[in-house]
């Protein structure tokens, strides 16, 4: 009887950790939505409910604390740890900045702070960061760091950026999207550009949430084939539209948003004069706008460069570039209240 019991514990006890660590168990847990102890490594791990939960908490936040002027520190008294092996504007302030207006303590690691693996083995890292801190945000070069802190830490990890994804940045896009056009679903998204890890991320859920997607990029620069053919699966699974081309005005055609990114990114300088000229053609344009619908607006996660997009469009009112930009920080600051609390929002929910 003793032993029997003991199995019980030791499975109650593996279900609540798992459950915890990775994803809700059952209908009963999918019916209310729980993301606290989660790690945000790619949105591929996240249902369309849980994404939108996100962003709901996101919008909440946004009302509360830019138009009604409340100090919300649902965060007090917790603090995060913020590697960074590559620079940044947007996720650097709007992590710092969003902590500290929820009344946490970020914590800034560049590489002259932390070396993951070098001076110290990552396992070492994680355990250390996981007595010290209640969350881990990491910029990294590869997402397979990621995987690795995430394995062997015992709070949450964020995926500030990878290889492989970025998908706190589709986080910003997506709110700022409903915000503009009220709803998601049935909108049509043209990307044209490098087959990078923003576009990976917008692949790991659009179809989640009903949104149609066209990818126009040069030959050789196609999406990994892996995240590709689970992309497919999604749109089918989802009835949603999934187009690879490398035309960037067929791509456009009927498109209610076109995005594009950089087309040399960090640790691909030495490729940026092939990469120009791989990449001629594909600037966005007002002419690349003709051919959208009516109402299409454009989006960049920046630093832009201009043959990227001109500025006639980047300084449109169809740009919606510096909303998107702030808000990164209202996401950011909903994802990890999600992740740390148990907090409810008070707006009534999006509409998606």
């Amino acid at each position: 009887m003793f032993a029997f019991k003991n199995r019980i514990c030791y499975s109650l006890k593996f279900a609540q950790c798992w459950q915890s660590k990775n994803f809700s168990m059952g209908k009963a847990a999918l019916d209310r939505v729980n993301l606290k102890g989660r790690s945000f490594l790619t949105l591929k791990d996240f249902n369309a409910e849980e994404i939108k939960h996100i962003l709901w908490v996101s919008a909440d936040l946004k009302n509360r604390i830019k138009h009604r002027g409340e100090y919300v520190p649902l965060l007090q008294g917790k603090s995060i740890a913020m590697i960074f092996e590559k620079r940044s504007t947007r996720t650097r302030m709007s992590t710092e900045t969003g902590f500290s207006l929820l009344g946490g303590h970020p914590c800034f690691l560049t590489h002259q702070d932390i070396h993951l693996g070098v001076n110290e083995s990552t396992t070492d890292t994680a355990r250390v960061l996981s007595g010290l801190a209640d969350i881990v945000l990491a910029r990294v070069y590869s997402h397979s760091s990621l995987e690795h802190l995430d394995k062997d830490a015992s709070i949450p990890i964020i995926n500030g950026l990878s290889d492989l994804y970025h998908p706190i940045q589709i986080l910003a896009d997506l709110l700022t999207l409903q915000e503009h056009y009220g709803s998601l679903k049935g909108l049509t998204l043209a990307w044209i550009g490098d087959g990078n890890n923003v576009l990976h991320s917008f692949m790991m859920s659009l179809a989640k949430l009903g949104v149609n997607l066209k990818v126009a990029t040069p030959k050789g620069y196609e999406p990994d084939a892996n995240v590709t053919q689970e992309a497919q699966l999604l749109s089918k699974q989802f009835g949603t539209k999934l187009q690879f081309l490398t035309d960037p005005m067929e791509a456009a055609r009927d498109s209610s948003v076109l995005v594009t990114d950089t087309w040399v990114s960090m640790g691909q300088e030495e490729e940026k004069k092939r990469r120009l000229k791989d990449f001629h053609g594909y600037q966005i344009t007002m002419q690349t706008g003709s051919v959208a619908a009516p109402d299409w607006t454009f989006l960049h996660c920046l630093p832009r460069k201009e043959e990227e997009v001109d500025d006639e469009v980047f300084y449109s009112p169809r740009s919606l570039v510096f909303t998107e930009a702030e808000n990164r920080k209202w996401t950011i600051m909903g994802l990890m209240v999600c992740i740390l609390t148990d907090y409810k929002p008070r707006i009534p929910k999006l509409k998606f």
